[in-house]
């Protein structure tokens, strides 16, 4: 496959990078800072991008372009926490600056590969969400309202394409112990809340969830197994996500694995 990740200087980004060289993909990848060379580095081709600048993206897409004509794969792995602190009292540029950070910075690929996406057999795209898509996080108001965002986006394009050979997902990977579980304890519990500090002390010492499995996840939606799996919401530690495929047809005419508003029936209220 001709796959594009972002965020591949650190992390799951990285990660996915080793794995798919492994495998013999080719693989681009756009990162801010400095990337490091990789096992199998001649199928590997790392761009300096800022992906929450639509100009960075517009570029890389023309760098792209001008090694390959068709694209089979996009992980939108790029992400910060940005400003940490109760909404009411955050800095508003930097809130908003962080919501630009994830939200722009995942749309932003999408649409700019789209035209070499379009020339694949089946597209493949994965964006990771998490860290408050699906509940509250206190103090984290601006990076969980983007990583929501970035849930409805997929569920908006995989309608958008329902009829063509694209299939857009959002992965929510478990708290893998990366940077933001480093940059969480470094700023302390006055900063991110007594909570949020503990369970990321905790989260580093016990080892946190596990990178494969939320590789092997990202693996599998990029697979010819899950297509027609699109729309969806996966977490890669709790969902039975290995047999999905099995249920395909079932999925494309439910909400599960969505955000969806829960109405009191559904409770067995009354109010």
């Amino acid at each position: 496959m001709n796959v594009v990740v972002t965020g591949t200087s650190s992390g799951i980004g990285r990660a996915l990078v080793e794995r798919l060289i492994t495998r013999g993909d080719t693989v681009w990848g756009l990162a801010r800072s400095v990337q490091a060379p990789v096992i199998g580095n001649g199928n590997f081709h790392p761009l300096a991008c800022d992906v929450s600048d639509w100009a960075a993206v517009d570029a890389s897409v023309k760098s792209v372009s001008a090694m390959t004509d068709q694209i089979d794969g996009l992980v939108a792995c790029a992400g910060v926490q940005g400003e940490i602190a109760p909404a009411l009292t955050a800095a508003p540029l930097k809130w908003s600056a962080t919501v630009r950070a994830n939200l722009d910075g995942t749309y932003f690929p999408i649409r700019g590969f789209a035209s070499l996406l379009a020339r694949s057999r089946r597209a493949k795209v994965v964006c990771l969400s998490g860290g408050g898509a699906t509940k509250a996080r206190a103090n984290f108001s601006a990076y969980g309202a983007a990583k929501t965002a970035i849930v409805r986006l997929v569920e908006n394009i995989a309608e958008e394409m329902r009829n063509r050979p694209f299939d857009i997902n959002a992965v929510a990977p478990g708290a893998i112990n990366t940077r933001l579980t480093d940059e969480v304890i470094a700023k302390g519990p006055r900063v991110v809340g007594v909570a949020e500090y503990t369970a990321a002390v905790k989260q580093k010492q016990t080892g946190g969830s596990s990178l494969t499995r939320a590789l092997d996840l990202v693996e599998y939606l990029l697979s010819a197994e899950s297509d027609g799996i699109t729309g969806r919401l996966i977490s890669a530690p709790w969902d039975p996500w290995e047999k999905l495929h099995t249920h395909a047809g079932e999925l494309a005419t439910s909400d599960i694995y969505t955000l969806r508003r829960i109405v009191p029936e559904e409770r067995g209220k009354k109010f």
